[in-house]
């Protein structure tokens, strides 16, 4: 994902607006529908999906063999925390954290960190979907809020371009895309509200923490990269890169979206 880039001639701006949105159009139908049977389908798709960012977090950090199980070890995590429900998500969440504990002991720092970077958002997607009442809607319009940043952070940047936002991190995010991101979060979060009968103000606000949350996320990925020396994690989604591009800003929105469900207690939508 990106928050925006700066200084690129307009000619070029738009480069890649095909690719990204012949992807969202094949991705984003394919994710709401599992999302929407739940069961296994939901579960085989993020179960998929870890073992897919397990495989380019070991490719990333190549240097390291010990990554070569973090794939598999993320699609287990996945699968318990899916098909167990709310007890065993919990118990999925502490088991990942005692992997990363001995795997740290165990001096091998990049394996730990791989986990732990791709276990926590897995696990609270499956605990935020395990609601029986609001699962599906509060899954939902989590990933409302993060594509909507995405988008408004992409054409807000595109668009206005100016000061970098983080150059040692990312020196491609604007801090015009970062802006105009939250709006676009806080907006559609707001909307939802105002359609469903909620409170939008709440709402808004709720919008404006999941989406700091995602473009945190983005942040993340972008200097882990970094550290890495890699453009991008993979190849396998036109437009975006890898799956951890593509799914960055989810592993850190989830998490806190989950932590508001949880605050907010089980049957109560986040935008109310």
């Amino acid at each position: 994902m990106a928050l925006a880039l700066a200084d690129t001639p307009a000619s070029g701006r738009w480069r890649d607006l095909g690719a990204r949105a012949a992807s969202a159009l094949v991705l984003a139908p394919l994710a709401i529908a599992c999302l929407y049977v739940g069961g296994w389908p939901f579960t085989l798709f993020v179960a998929a999906a870890s073992a897919g960012m397990g495989a380019e977090w070991a490719r990333i950090s190549r240097r390291d063999p010990a990554e070569k199980p973090v794939g598999a070890v993320a699609m287990v995590l996945a699968l318990a925390a899916l098909t167990g429900g709310v007890g065993l998500a919990w118990l999925g969440l502490a088991v990942a954290l005692a992997a990363v504990a001995a795997l740290a002991m165990a001096r091998l720092p990049r394996a730990a960190w791989g986990l732990a970077y791709i276990a926590p958002g897995v696990l609270a997607l499956g605990w935020l979907r395990a609601d029986p009442a609001v699962g599906f809607v509060n899954t939902l319009f989590t990933l409302l809020v993060v594509w909507a940043g995405d988008i408004g952070a992409y054409a807000v940047g595109r668009l206005v371009g100016g000061p970098k936002l983080a150059p040692a991190i990312s020196p491609g995010k604007t801090r015009s895309g970062a802006v105009g991101g939250l709006a676009a979060s806080v907006l559609i979060a707001a909307g939802v509200a105002l359609y469903l009968g909620g409170n939008p103000a709440w709402a808004g606000l709720i919008g404006a923490v999941v989406g700091v949350a995602g473009q945190a996320g983005d942040l993340l990925e972008s200097g882990l990269k970094r550290r890495f020396g890699v453009k991008d994690s993979g190849g396998l989604i036109p437009g975006h890169g890898g799956l951890l591009d593509r799914l960055d800003a989810l592993l850190v929105a989830v998490p806190v979206a989950a932590l508001l469900a949880a605050a907010a207690g089980r049957g109560v939508e986040l935008w109310r």
